[in-house]
């Protein structure tokens, strides 16, 4: 029997899985009785999916009741860094814009990932000094920044709906309008400039040049950008920045249409 267009609810699995997103850089440590109370389910019922977590690896007991994520979570990483085809395609070429800058700078993959922009690769010329403050894995700011930006500009319409209904506060906070139509007439106004530059929106006194990444149906699939430790000398060296970020980001783009080809 059909179900009406209803959607489905959250099965077990779904709300085992939901136990492994309540772990933060803020919040490492979790006991079933946190959890139970931030799930809204019994405890008995927490401690089942913790038990299941770390028959699995994906959680690791420190104690009787205080949990941080386990070596499964190391392992799976490993297997996306090694199968991540944008990745493989993106690194070399990311490297290749690293080596043609004398300034200080790191350059940025990112992806758009559940209303998050999500770093999934940072290569950088200051090991010793960190440019950016984001790394693999680390979520960026939503509305702030050139890195996120250029995602936001190209999400479809739907997406955009609910961000607008789910983040308000943090749109209207960013400066992208005080109502749903000066955040769309924001979002249009930067997908007309194919780089965005913006300075000491994340990180104080770095600059981001940032372009978007689409995928073969011209959907955006994420970002790549330049963060600059300090601000560029003059108009020119952006003008020449930028290029490059955008030059990069086609590279990358050519490379998966190719990929696709050889696949199909």
């Amino acid at each position: 029997m059909k179900d009406g267009g209803k959607k489905r609810g959250p099965t077990s699995a779904d709300k085992v899985l939901g136990v492994l997103s309540l772990f933060s850089a803020e919040r490492p440590v979790w006991s079933p009785e946190r959890a139970a109370s931030r799930m809204d389910v019994s405890l008995a019922t927490a401690y089942r999916y913790f038990n299941t977590l770390v028959a699995s690896g994906m959680l690791e007991r420190l104690n009787r009741n205080r949990y941080v994520l386990g070596p499964a979570i190391v392992e799976l990483d490993r297997k996306v860094r090694a199968a991540d085809p944008v990745l493989k395609l993106a690194q070399p070429v990311m490297e290749r814009l690293l080596r043609r800058l004398r300034e200080p700078a790191a350059i940025l993959l990112c992806r758009y990932y559940r209303q998050k922009v999500m770093c999934i690769h940072q290569e950088t010329n200051r090991s010793g000094e960190p440019v950016s403050s984001y790394e693999r894995g680390a979520p960026m700011p939503m509305f702030r920044g050139a890195t996120s930006k250029v995602i936001l500009a190209h999400l479809p319409p739907r997406t955009v709906v609910d961000l607008w209904r789910d983040h308000r506060r943090d749109i209207v906070a960013a400066g992208m309008g005080p109502g749903f139509e000066d955040f769309k007439a924001a979002l249009r106004a930067l997908r007309h400039e194919p780089v965005n530059v913006s300075s000491s929106e994340v990180d104080a006194g770095r600059t981001g040049i940032a372009t978007a990444i689409f995928d073969d149906s011209g959907r955006v699939n994420g970002s790549l950008s330049m963060v600059l430790l300090s601000p560029p000398a003059n108009k020119r060296a952006v003008a020449r920045l930028t290029m490059a970020v955008q030059a990069a980001a086609r590279e990358i783009e050519r490379g998966r249409g190719v990929a696709a080809m050889k696949a199909g």
